[in-house]
């Protein structure tokens, strides 16, 4: 009986080459697209075919294909021939680990500058109730 081989070593970014990071920003650059992201979280459920995909994003299988082929090429899909079918799947279950992880962050951004405008909102609305009302000065009649 082989011993499993181990997992390999938490890489951290700041050890990495500057060519490390450029693979690094590729795999970024393939989930900063929004279709990628709903093409991924379809895959959530299980493996569907370009087909289906299409079908349940609105977009056409010929697109749908094109975003496929990228996220298999970062490693995030994998894809199964069947016939004339070919079927993706989630290749690498981490990347909703950290698309979930970007997710609250946005969140808790979003809810801090929400409670911080509000805040700004209140205080501007204060301020402008406890002033007296200002007269407002009238046009004087310029004769020529």
């Amino acid at each position: 009986m082989m011993a499993a081989s181990p997992s390999p070593a938490c890489v951290r970014m700041q050890d990495l080459p500057k060519e490390a990071l450029a693979q690094v920003a590729a795999y970024f650059q393939t989930l900063s697209e929004p279709t990628r992201l709903s093409l991924l979280n379809l895959l959530r459920d299980g493996e569907r075919n370009v087909g289906e995909l299409a079908q349940l994003t609105g977009f056409t299988a010929a697109n749908v294909s094109r975003h496929l082929a990228l996220l298999t090429q970062h490693g995030l899909v994998a894809r199964d021939s069947r016939g004339t079918s070919v079927y993706y799947r989630i290749a690498d279950e981490s990347v909703y680990a950290l698309c979930d992880l970007v997710c609250g962050t946005l969140a808790r951004r979003f809810e801090r500058t929400a409670s911080e405008r509000a805040a700004f909102v209140d205080n501007a609305a204060r301020a402008v109730s406890s002033r007296p009302a200002r007269s407002v000065p009238r046009p004087r009649n310029r004769r020529a």
